[in-house]
């Protein structure tokens, strides 16, 4: 190997790169560049639907289906993504992935009909359940854990900075009707995405995994600041590797406490989607003229709730290892519920005025709000801590199948639960599911913040209540 190389013949170590301290922090923010693309790919069928609409005359039920597409695939996606990084690596498949979101991007643009738009969506799809499932996985285990937290949870604001820009882009656009530029444009950044792959190490827990000790450790040594540090951790990985037999199904199958992990990893999703954010990121501007703004407000109305998305998501980087998930977590879900008791009653009862319309909007920024303080990122963040080594893949496929599962499901009834309920019966059932997601939290998630993978782990294993996971041996409660 090079001496101008690091561990995996990927990245340069001399001085054209930080010292060993932030390369971890570096490779972390590459990887993250996938939840620009999720993001972006999300937020810009927002702007272009009605576009697309007009142009092949698509009813509203052919609509959901051209967004919920992507979400069916992403689901597939998901599943063939714990395969696909358990075999071939976290950094390949996220290189896979890249590729995906270059194609499908642009088959979208230059789509001759509804169905060939469908196909690009679809690989847009599986892009997305390949890097949903991957980069937080990635990120998790070439992070140390005092920064674990923040970094994870700077994927999601890159979700939220992809979907932002994309709303931009759509409210420019829309005054010439220019869809395909909308859609092509994703082609830029997932070419960058492509190229920053290259740059990325692989996972030194998954090279231990695969019983290459010797890298894994020039690997770790390149991403801590201390080799001690860094040895360390090595054996702490190797010892609880040890400690299991099996891996994946076969974990799950014969190990009750790996259940246990899997299950909380299913349930933190279903709760993050059926807080209703992603309905409102799909449908905004249909939500927005439900409450009886214009085109072009609603348009604009959408792109502030993306900014307020990413400033929302960068205050949850600046404490989640401060504050810790759960509190965070307990805070998101009673703003949410607040925020969408709001919005269902200013629809019921606030008539047709401008009060109305400014009431509705703050609102339902007051949801993004937190929505980004919280359920968006600490669900991943969890997802991400709470798996043994060994049955990581499986896990947190899992988890990352129920996402787009639920995502599809809602996603592909909104509007017509929307139009048997009302739009404020809608608002207040996403009320009252919220309500409910504090009682859940309170009981189950654990607080994981300052806590390695293995000292979770190894409280998993040895039966600790899924609640205090996170918790130190003496139950006090995990330091920072």
């Amino acid at each position: 190997m090079s001496p101008d190389q690091g561990p995996a013949g990927t990245m340069p170590v001399n001085g054209s790169v930080p010292s060993s301290g932030a390369r971890a922090i570096v490779v972390g923010i590459l990887a993250a560049m996938a939840g620009l693309m999720f993001g972006l790919d999300t937020g810009v069928i927002a702007g272009a639907l009605g576009f697309i609409g007009d142009e092949f005359h698509a009813a509203a039920r052919m609509q959901e289906w051209i967004v919920s597409s992507m979400m069916v695939a992403a689901t597939i996606g998901s599943v063939v993504a714990g395969r696909i990084s358990f075999r071939f690596g976290r950094r390949r498949a996220l290189l896979g992935a890249s590729l995906l979101f270059l194609a499908g991007s642009m088959i979208c643009a230059l789509a001759p009909s509804i169905t060939v738009l469908i196909v690009g969506r679809v690989l847009l799809g599986l892009a997305v359940g390949i890097a949903a499932f991957a980069a937080p996985l990635y990120i998790s285990e070439v992070t140390a854990e005092a920064v674990r937290g923040a970094m994870i949870s700077f994927y999601q604001l890159m979700v939220t900075l992809g979907i932002f820009l994309a709303y931009v882009t759509d409210s420019v656009l829309a005054y010439g009707g220019h869809w395909r530029w909308m859609l092509g444009l994703m082609a830029v950044p997932a070419a960058l995405f492509c190229a920053a792959c290259l740059f990325l190490p692989d996972s030194p827990r998954w090279l231990m995994m695969r019983g290459e000790r010797s890298r894994a450790s020039q690997v770790m040594r390149y991403l801590r600041p201390d080799p001690a540090e860094a040895d360390a951790e090595i054996r702490d990985i190797a010892q609880e590797l040890r400690k299991e037999s099996g891996s994946g199904f076969a974990l799950f199958r014969s190990n009750a406490n790996f259940r246990r992990s899997v299950l909380l990893g299913v349930m933190l999703q279903v709760m993050q989607q059926l807080t209703g954010i992603n309905v409102l990121m799909y449908y905004a501007p249909k939500v927005f003229q439900a409450a009886h703004f214009g085109v072009s407000a609603a348009t604009w109305a959408t792109a502030l709730i993306g900014l307020i998305n990413v400033l929302s998501t960068g205050f949850a980087i600046a404490f989640i290892d401060r504050w810790g998930r759960r509190p965070l977590l307990i805070l998101s879900c009673a703003i949410m519920t607040f925020a969408m008791l709001g919005a269902g009653g200013l629809i019921a009862f606030g008539g047709d005025s401008l009060p109305q319309e400014i009431g509705m909007v703050g609102a339902l920024l007051l949801f993004v709000a937190g929505f980004a303080i919280g359920a968006g990122p600490l669900v991943w963040t969890l997802c991400s801590e709470i798996q043994p080594l060994r049955g990581r893949d499986f896990g947190i496929a899992c988890s990352t199948f129920t996402n787009w599962a639920a995502n599809s499901l809602v996603s592909n009834v909104f509007l017509t639960v929307m139009a048997a309920l009302g739009e404020a019966r809608t608002f207040w059932l996403f009320a009252l599911m919220n309500g409910l997601f504090i009682i859940i939290t309170l009981a189950y998630v654990p607080e994981t913040r300052g806590v390695s993978l293995e000292e979770i782990e190894a409280r998993l294993m040895a039966g600790r209540r899924l609640r205090d996971l996170g918790q130190d041996t003496t139950g006090r409660g995990a330091e920072a």
